[in-house]
Formats: structure tokens, sequence, C-alpha cells
């Protein structure tokens, strides 16, 4: 919550969304379109946590397209697919935070996040020692990922 409700001040470093787009940190996308991109994300909350990612920089759902929409509905659906060959999770957590009181954390570039889930993957952890404890390093993540992404 700590990192959520913090006021950022990213005027000099631009929108690392935008910057990701445009091949910072290429490494850790996993797939492109027209629309848009999917990206591990780089703070995930549990293996496989990706984000799809519109080109366009933009905060408002209303601003997009029926069409750009779909678009990006179908890199959701690839990464559903690509996690569940590879990761065989036994459900998915997929969402929008819109606007910072909801949680947004880049609320001026709308993503949406594909969260892979298990059985018993939520610990004491994040309540006792307020943090996370993800199993595995994004780079093996992004090696085990990136083929079931090649283009259909």
């Amino acid at each position: 919550m700590e990192y959520i409700q913090a006021v950022k001040d990213d005027e000099d470093e631009g929108c690392v969304l935008c910057r990701i787009r445009d091949g910072e940190e290429s490494g850790r996308v996993l797939a492109r379109s027209e629309l848009g991109y999917v990206v591990l994300n780089k703070y995930p909350f549990n293996p496989g946590h990706v984000m799809v990612v519109p080109n366009r920089h933009e905060g408002s759902f209303e601003a997009f397209a029926d069409g750009e929409l779909l678009g990006l509905q179908r890199l959701i659906r690839r990464s559903v697919s690509a996690l569940r060959e590879e990761m065989a999770p036994h459900g998915f957590n997929v969402g929008a935070n819109i606007g910072r009181i909801a949680g947004a954390g880049m609320p001026d570039h709308l993503h949406w996040h594909v969260v892979p889930r298990w059985n018993g993957d939520t610990n004491f952890m994040p309540v006792i020692g307020q943090t996370r404890v993800v199993p595995e390093l994004l780079e093996e993540t992004a090696a085990r990922l990136t083929p079931r992404f090649v283009d259909d």
C-alpha cells in the first residue's frame, strides 16, 4: 500500500510503459502487436504475472475505441493461453486498476494485469513480513514464457 499510495514524481523520467514500448527493458517483453505489448511485471504478485499494455499513452478507459480494446483483449487471451500452457495455474486474476485511488501505480497509461494463481499460493509472508516471496527470477520466467508467445 505504501508503494500504491505514494505520490510519484516521474516527470523527469517519463512513462516507464512508454520507455518499455520504445525498447528499454526489452528482455521482459514477451509479445508485441500493432496495438500493444505483453511484458513481465517487474514487481510480480506471482510468477508469470504479466501486463498487457496499449502502445498509446492514455489513462482513460473510455478513450480507447472498440477496435483497440478488441486487439488488447486478444493479447490478454494470448497471455492466459501461454501462461496456462507453460505454468499450469489453477486460475487467473485479470484486471485493470483505473486511477490512482483504485491502485494504479501508473494511472496515466492504462494496462491490464494477468496474474496466474495456484491453490495455496498465498502464505504468511505478506501478513507477517510485509513482503511477497516470488520463487522464480524474472529472467527465468521470461525464458520459459517467450516461446509460448511466438506468433500464432
